[in-house]
């Protein structure tokens, strides 16, 4: 039952019951029964709007979901091919393991004029000599 039917159905006793509103008692259940009556209103207004807006913030979503289409596109497999598109052929590409986390930090020529690189996995600020560094082509999926 809903909570209108359920103040209806108090109600309802409340008139089989010939309650007489002239007295104390008959007064204070009168008001209770109306203040919840009330009550449900109010709560019913509630899940409406609370409908409204659920189906107002799904149509946004939608909207936004579009919009990332268009912007980031549809492919997914183009993440994966981000360094081998972007790194010239003529470019080298250097990588360095980080003391810190253990993880292969790989970097290009402009870095090495600075003589530093910062770890993007732990922010470790990593000082290199160029004959350690190992060459390579390319970089492999780990990141």
């Amino acid at each position: 039952m809903e909570i209108m039917e359920k103040v209806a159905y108090l109600k309802g006793l409340a008139e089989g019951m010939e309650l007489d509103t002239d007295k104390k008692e008959g007064k204070l259940l009168a008001a209770i029964i109306d203040v919840l009556e009330d009550i449900a209103l109010e709560i019913e207004d509630i899940e409406d709007a609370q409908a409204e807006l659920g189906d107002g913030l799904d149509a946004v979503s939608d909207d936004l979901e579009d919009v990332e289409d268009v912007i980031f596109g549809d492919d997914d497999d183009e993440d994966d091919e981000y360094y081998e598109d972007d790194l010239g052929e003529d470019e080298d590409c250097y990588a360095t393991t980080c003391p810190t986390c253990e993880e292969t930090v790989y970097f290009d020529e402009s870095i090495l004029e600075d003589g530093e690189v910062i770890c993007p996995n732990c922010g470790e600020k990593l000082e290199f000599d160029l004959s350690t560094l190992e060459d390579d082509d390319a970089p492999s999926d780990e990141e």
